[in-house]
Formats: C-alpha cells, sequence, structure tokens
C-alpha cells in the first residue's frame, strides 16, 4: 500500500514540475508568433507533383474505358 502512495506523490511532482515549465514557456512568450499568421495568406499553396508512370496508367485507363 505504501508504493501506491509513493507512486502517487511522484506523479503529482512529475505534473507540477511540467506545469510549472509550461507556464513559464507561455509567460517568456516561447509560443507567440504574431509574423507567420500575417504573411501565411501570401504564399501559394504547394503542388503536388504526379509522377509520371501514374499519369500514364490513368491516360491508359481512360483510352480502354472510353472504347
Amino acid at each position: 500500500m505504501s508504493v501506491i502512495y509513493l507512486l502517487i506523490s511522484i506523479s503529482i511532482f512529475v505534473a507540477v514540475a511540467f506545469f510549472i515549465a509550461f507556464v513559464i514557456a507561455v509567460k517568456s512568450g516561447q509560443y507567440d508568433d504574431d509574423y507567420t499568421p500575417s504573411v501565411r495568406v501570401l504564399f501559394d499553396d504547394e503542388l503536388k507533383k504526379v509522377k509520371s508512370e501514374k499519369l500514364k496508367k490513368l491516360s491508359d485507363y481512360k483510352k480502354t474505358s472510353d472504347s
């Protein structure tokens, strides 16, 4: 039974330590990003390149399905 008390106290200590680290990080401005949202609109979306093999298979499929 004493092991349970030990584990609970250690887990509470670790949780409090992580919470304090999080609060310090937020107060120091680590998560503030004012620049990126304002310029994100200006960037174009990247187009995904279709491999030539997939394009060829697609065109062959269309030819056979049209016939």
